[in-house]
């Protein structure tokens, strides 16, 4: 059964840091992309970030471009997400979740609980 673990998250102020991890089981992490989701309240779910499956390829949205960084480790099943410089409007629940390619849309219904990053102005 596919299961991902989002952690990490919390409540953080107006430039601060954050590293966000998701765990994953039940499939093979190392042959799929992996990408990193977050959905503010009243707003539709986007993509944050995605990363190829050996790391060489990676892409960001526009808005936390040079902030974000997604990296993985394929022995640890895991992939995270570092944020910097965090902004009030990146407060959201972020989720991660597979794709077949880098950016392609999500492989599994079954989303994680995701985790709560709060920012604070």
């Amino acid at each position: 059964q596919v299961q991902l673990v989002e952690s990490g998250g919390g409540l953080v102020q107006a430039g601060g840091s954050r590293r966000l991890s998701c765990a994953a089981s039940g499939f093979t992490l190392s042959s799929v992309a992996m990408s990193w989701y977050r959905q503010a309240p009243g707003k539709e779910r986007e993509l944050v970030a995605s990363i190829t499956i050996l790391s060489r390829g990676k892409y960001y949205a526009d808005s936390v471009s040079a902030r974000f960084t997604i990296s993985r480790d394929n022995a640890k099943n895991t992939v995270f997400l570092q944020m910097n410089s965090l902004k009030p409007e990146d407060t959201a629940v972020y989720h991660c979740n597979a794709a077949r390619q880098i950016g392609g849309l999500p492989l599994f219904a079954n989303w994680g609980q995701g985790t709560q990053v709060t920012v604070s102005s």
